[in-house]
């Protein structure tokens, strides 16, 4: 078969397929007897509907498929006789002044484009370290103790203090109008832990149980809610109750209740410095991962094909709609996302796929079974029992593809990092863990 290919833009080509009606005549028939053998009518045994009944039924159905299905076949072997990559899927055409006998059809689409990707000698990537300092333990097990304190009534001359829980009733007016979400009864927060606006929280500190207090308070401009955001309020607060925190001590007892194996203090700390380094072991990769594909766009030359991008910015808008779902947004299946807001995350998505797919291609960087199991075994480490999260991924090929997807750019960020000029930097464990 010989596959005249024309070259309309970039990536965009257009060729032109044919098809013999008689073969197409021939298959439909085909069809429609196998599907008069088990179509049912009224006034007709089963199997026993007349050819000019199940025609008419069907026809046009039977006739759309059969068109379908050659079209697919003969596009397939004309890209395949050209040594075409198709991205996405062809747009195809019926076109006139066919030959007589002859069905003709233009079909355009767009081919992967050549991925070069320059000098990675020459690119600069910066590579981020940082450590498990004894702070960091401190603060985690101030969390930790945090999570299981108690609270205890002060007695009734006593002010409201830092950590204090206190309980309250609330109300705000703008302008003398209450507002929506500016009122409750019995509501409880911890002073000094910014569960409220710091104005608010300045307010109640210092008052008694069964004190109130008008203030004013200045919402801010980006506050949450749209309809005070900027806008002055008075607020008329009433202290119902005030509590005092116990933290538990940090010993032995403390690292029993964790369910620490070394139950012991220099145990308990350990076991966090453990779990600490894994945490920043795991935020480190993504970071440097991210450092090394922004400059791997950066040293690539290639057209991205509009079709994956279209694909892409599908997707995102799906996955838009599904989070609107999961929040409880009402409709969210017909709300109106506009595409045109993801393109540019699509274009660099797809732009880097195709980089890291050439890349992985043209050095042999796909991931190997041993680097899939100690992968699989390193997350399943921070579960309570790993052994059942090692079989709960290897068990569903879903969640295998992306642990090798993650295994795959692991090794292109080694790749990179091995060639190209690398500044590092150590940067300190909050911000690490801010993800900033």
């Amino acid at each position: 078969m010989s596959v005249q290919v024309e070259t309309l833009e970039k990536l965009e080509r257009r060729i032109t397929l044919t098809l013999p009606a008689e073969a197409v005549a021939a298959e439909v028939q085909s069809r429609l007897r196998r599907l008069s053998r088990t179509v049912k009518a009224a006034g007709f045994r089963p199997g026993k509907v007349p050819m000019s009944v199940v025609a008419q039924r069907y026809g046009w159905s039977v006739q759309n498929e059969v068109m379908n299905d050659k079209v697919g076949q003969v596009f397939s072997e004309a890209v395949n006789e050209a040594k075409l990559r198709v991205a996405g899927v062809p747009r195809i055409t019926e076109k006139q002044g066919a030959p007589e006998g002859q069905m003709a059809f233009d079909a355009t689409f767009e081919i992967y484009p050549e991925v070069k990707i320059g000098d990675l000698a020459g690119a600069e990537v910066e590579r981020v370290s940082a450590d498990v300092t004894e702070e960091a333990i401190d603060k985690t097990l101030d969390i930790l103790r945090k999570q299981r304190r108690t609270f205890a009534q002060r007695p009734a001359d006593a002010a409201a203090a830092a950590d204090d829980r206190v309980t309250i009733d609330f109300e705000g007016k703008i302008d003398g109008v209450p507002f929506p979400g500016g009122k409750a009864e019995a509501f409880q927060f911890i002073i000094g832990e910014g569960q409220m606006l710091e104005q608010f929280d300045a307010a109640v500190r210092g008052m008694k149980a069964g004190e109130s207090k008008t203030f004013p308070l200045q919402f801010p401009e980006d506050y949450q809610g749209k309809d005070v955001a900027g806008k002055e309020a008075d607020f008329l607060v009433t202290v119902k109750k005030i509590e005092a925190q116990h933290l538990p001590e940090v010993d032995e007892a403390f690292a029993k209740v964790l369910g620490i194996a070394d139950a012991s203090v220099a145990g308990l700390r350990a076991d966090i410095k453990k779990n600490l380094e894994r945490e920043v072991k795991f935020r480190v990769l993504a970071r440097n991962k991210a450092n090394v594909m922004d400059a791997l766009v950066k040293v690539a030359e290639l057209d991205v094909p509009n079709a994956l991008v279209d694909g892409e910015v599908e997707r995102l808008v799906e996955g838009a709609r599904a989070d609107l779902k999961k929040r409880g947004v009402k409709d969210s299946e017909n709300a109106p996302i506009p595409a045109e807001i993801f393109k540019p995350q699509a274009e660099r998505r797809v732009r880097l796929g195709l980089v890291v797919g050439e890349l992985v291609r043209s050095n042999n960087l796909q991931a190997r079974p041993d680097q899939l199991q100690a992968h699989i075994e390193e997350m399943a480490q921070s579960y309570e029992k790993p052994s059942e999260v090692v079989r709960w991924y290897l068990g569903d090929r879903e969640r295998m593809a992306e642990v090798e997807a993650m295994v795959v750019e692991n090794n292109v960020a080694d790749f990179v990092l091995g060639k190209a000029k690398v500044n590092d930097k150590a940067v300190p464990f909050d911000e690490l863990m801010a993800g900033s």
